[in-house]
């Protein structure tokens, strides 16, 4: 499998898009704006005081009801997935979405416009890898109410194969496939939603798509369309006249493709999995796909990364240069040899560090842990976490030269595997809650030829020097 290093991408320009709401009807401003690394993609509800955010996120999905919608406290945001879609499509990893209204704007039913808009935006490539989940094993997940089934599989690329079965004369089985992400401003995003009359009927009853009309939502005629009902219709869509066409869909609108149903399928699967916080590398294959199991899928392959990314090493390349050498480091950490146990720091942030250490034969502790079995001793490893956690606390102080850190306490220790001569140990330490008063808390992870070996939660305390 290629593991080749790709970068994150951001846009280069703020660019807007005005429309309205599918089931609102309410008047939109929708504007892509351009987003730091590791931001990922945050809606922002500007029409309120403050602004509201809301990361894409599928914690915060609260209704799949004719879309995917997204909620913190009181502030919604509605039909998410044909915007979400339209970034995953063009390769954008950051992006800030900011709306002035609580429903994204529905356009022709589809994502050409955005993707129109990220376009004519620009995309620039930003200077930190992108945090890629390659898949590694089959994940299934399936409805029995409903028999809807998503499978992920390993795969070089980002692939998604959909299948759909309405059960309907007029709209029976069709399959769409994505070999590609490339092929998705061409072959997917000019698909649009589409809706059967007897849904329409039950919508209109219940006053939603407000917003809607012949141009952005292709209507399936799967029952007689009565001379009332026509009529409705007719004040609905503000039309003097509608029919349906041989083909079986309402008059006034041509297909883009034959299986466009199935095409639009694909790209809410697109953009519904894009709530996972990070790219995908694996084939979806989804049988009769729909907001609700897409993201309850994507809410199980949440779980499913968090827990794989607590035993895996973080994806770095080692041969790279790194933020901070030996000699940067020892300029913050008081440690000397032989008891400077941290070579490299590859990432620095508020709230977390990755570091490195190479472990040789060379060390002064295996000669006699143990004669004949070199072992690296666990209280060392945990010791070494601690100095790559010193450089996240003595990070924050303009001088720290003129402080030391010392250990408060160790949690939750598990030693998983030995360390041996030859190893890469590379740490990763996270803060559990803010640095207060000098003291952290850090949850650590120590890995060795990508495997967890050691963790352990560790409080420290930053003191000045006497």
């Amino acid at each position: 499998m290629n593991t080749k290093l790709t970068y994150q991408k951001t846009l280069k320009n703020k660019v807007a898009l005005d429309g309205v709401g599918l089931h609102t009807g309410r008047k939109v401003k929708l504007t892509f704006k351009p987003a730091p690394v590791d931001t990922g993609f945050v809606f922002i509800r500007t029409d309120i005081t403050p602004a509201v955010e809301i990361p894409a996120d599928v914690q915060y999905v609260n209704n799949t009801d004719r879309g995917t919608n997204l909620k913190i406290g009181d502030t919604t945001i509605q039909t998410t997935e044909h915007v979400l879609a339209s970034l995953v499509g063009m390769g954008v990893d950051n992006c800030y979405i900011e709306l002035d209204a609580p429903e994204s704007p529905i356009m022709d039913g589809s994502s050409k416009f955005f993707v129109e808009a990220i376009e004519f935006a620009g995309i620039e490539v930003q200077d930190k890898p992108r945090d890629e989940y390659i898949v590694t094993e089959l994940i299934c997940f399936k409805d029995d109410e409903t028999g809807s089934e998503i499978t992920l599989i390993p795969s070089d690329e980002f692939q998604v194969t959909t299948m759909v079965d309405f059960e309907t004369k007029v709209l029976g089985t069709q399959n769409a496939s994505m070999e590609s992400i490339s092929e998705f401003k061409d072959n997917i995003a000019p698909s649009r939603t589409f809706s059967f009359l007897h849904e329409l009927e039950t919508l209109l009853e219940n006053g939603l798509i407000k917003g809607g009309d012949l141009n952005n939502a292709i209507v399936y005629v799967d029952k007689p369309l009565s001379e009332s009902n026509m009529d409705r219709l007719k004040e609905a869509f503000g039309k003097e006249n509608i029919s349906v066409k041989p083909n079986g869909i309402l008059d006034n609108l041509s297909l883009h493709f034959s299986n466009e149903a199935a095409r639009h399928k694909l790209l809410d699967v697109v953009g519904d999995m894009a709530l996972v916080g990070v790219p995908i590398r694996g084939k979806v294959f989804a049988h009769k796909p729909g907001h609700k199991v897409n993201t309850d899928f994507t809410r199980k392959l949440s779980q499913v990364i968090k827990l794989e990314r607590r035993q895996n090493a973080p994806k770095i390349d080692i041969n790279s240069e790194p933020l901070m050498n030996v000699d940067d480091i020892m300029k913050m950490l008081p440690h000397r040899t032989p008891f400077l146990l941290v070579d490299k720091i590859f990432e620095l942030s508020e709230n977390h560090v990755v570091g490195l250490k190479n472990v040789t034969m060379n060390e002064p502790f295996f000669p006699g842990h143990f004669p004949g079995a070199p072992v690296m001793p666990g209280v060392l490893q945990i010791e070494a976490m601690a100095q790559a956690g010193g450089v996240l606390l003595l990070n924050t102080v303009p001088d720290p030269e003129n402080y030391l850190t010392l250990f408060m306490k160790m949690d939750n220790v598990k030693f998983k595997r030995p360390v041996t001569p030859g190893d890469t140990l590379i740490f990763k330490l996270e803060l559990i809650s803010p640095i207060r008063r000098g003291i952290c808390h850090m949850k650590g992870s120590a890995f060795a030829n990508g495997k967890l070996v050691t963790e352990g939660e560790l409080m420290a305390q930053i003191v000045k020097r006497k």
